[in-house]
């Protein structure tokens, strides 16, 4: 027939499906380790201001006392500060308002929001993707010159790598918004290190720099949605005029102030210095199993994996009751990745044993 192709053509790459996240992998009966929100009971300095300011929802939200107490922890003024209804909210805002960039450019694999809200505000993006023989490590020079919007994690979501903050901060430059998600700044831990190793969020030298947070994880929040930008105070007053009005509620507003806190910075370095240990625990149980290669070097609430067939041994886990997140919806990243969530040393030795029967099965 004239017109009729052929032969054989290769099939064009699949697009990662960016709005895919770990709580779509969670089902009933299910032991989670996709989702990387820590669940343990709410301390009594943090449940009781929340269970308090159910008490005054007649009035409007008030968030000038939880932003000068963000502020003082992160020693800024409160002027610097921006709450946000969860660390995702940002990303929109930041989509919104920044309607004049030329080149942003979102730094893969990481967590897909941010690029999912240019792209839905309409703006093209370009990808940098790391190398997986590397680590994923970044090298600030692949990042192109002229990029005038620049989105990084640190530590990222999924590959747990803690970038250096001086590499971070080699990008920050006048004309260019540099965005670096810290939404799991709170989990990472250093020997002789007092706070956060590498975190920005008190650095107010870097022309350009917007610092993400999120209240989430550590705490068990992900359904109170609070979060906040740490930057210039020009750059902020840009993305509060998109905010809508009274968008982060008086619970969340009193989980923030209770959460910046000096007892709740004691707790958080305590958590993760057992988030540290029980990582570590997980890592060496994984680096055991012939096959399985352990992404750069870990050093969040979870840990990123390789190993041929991770498709196909997540449903294999999913039949047998363990929830694990799917890697190919981050760009950069595809079929034969896992990302794991650290757990108690109990329930990572049965993970373990039942990764381990399946592998050999």
């Amino acid at each position: 027939m004239r017109g009729q192709l052929t032969g054989t053509f290769p099939l064009a790459p699949v697009e990662p499906d960016l709005a895919h996240h770990g709580d779509a992998e969670v089902g009933e009966g299910l032991v989670d380790l996709a989702v990387n929100v820590r669940r343990a009971p709410m301390p009594g300095w943090l449940a009781e201001p929340i269970m308090a300011s159910l008490a005054d929802l007649a009035a409007y939200p008030d968030p000038r006392p939880a932003r000068a107490a963000v502020a003082a922890r992160h020693g800024r003024p409160p002027a610097e500060v921006l709450l946000t209804a969860g660390a995702a909210e940002g990303f929109v805002l930041l989509a919104q308002a920044l309607r004049g960039v030329r080149r942003p450019v979102v730094v893969h694999p990481q967590f897909t929001e941010p690029e999912a809200a240019l792209r839905a505000a309409g703006h093209p993006v370009e990808r940098v993707l790391l190398d997986a023989a590397d680590g994923f490590r970044l090298a600030p020079d692949r990042i192109p010159a002229d990029a005038d919007l620049v989105m990084i994690g640190n530590p990222t979501n999924p590959t747990s790598v803690l970038h250096p903050a001086a590499d971070l901060a080699a990008l920050a430059r006048p004309g260019r918004v540099l965005v670096v998600d810290e939404a799991f700044a709170d989990t990472t831990a250093a020997p002789g290190v007092p706070g956060e190793p590498e975190s920005l969020a008190a650095r107010r030298d870097l022309p350009g720099l917007l610092v993400v947070r999120s209240l989430t994880k550590t705490w068990g929040l992900a359904g109170l949605r609070i979060g906040y930008l740490l930057g210039e105070a020009a750059l902020l007053e840009r993305l509060a005029a998109v905010q809508p009005l009274w968008a982060v509620g008086t619970p969340a507003l009193a989980a923030a102030s209770a959460c910046a806190g000096p007892a709740a910075v004691r707790a958080e370095r305590a958590i993760a210095g057992q988030l540290t240990a029980d990582r570590e625990h997980l890592v060496a149980r994984l680096a055991a199993l012939p096959g399985v290669r352990v992404a750069g070097r870990p050093a969040s609430a979870f840990v990123l994996i390789h190993r041929p067939g991770a498709d196909r041994v997540r449903a294999e886990l999913r039949h047998r009751g363990w929830a694990v997140r799917r890697g190919d919806t981050f760009p950069g990243l595809g079929p034969d990745w896992l990302r794991i969530a650290v757990r108690d040393r109990a329930t990572t030795d049965a993970f373990i044993d039942t990764l381990a029967e399946i592998m050999e099965a």
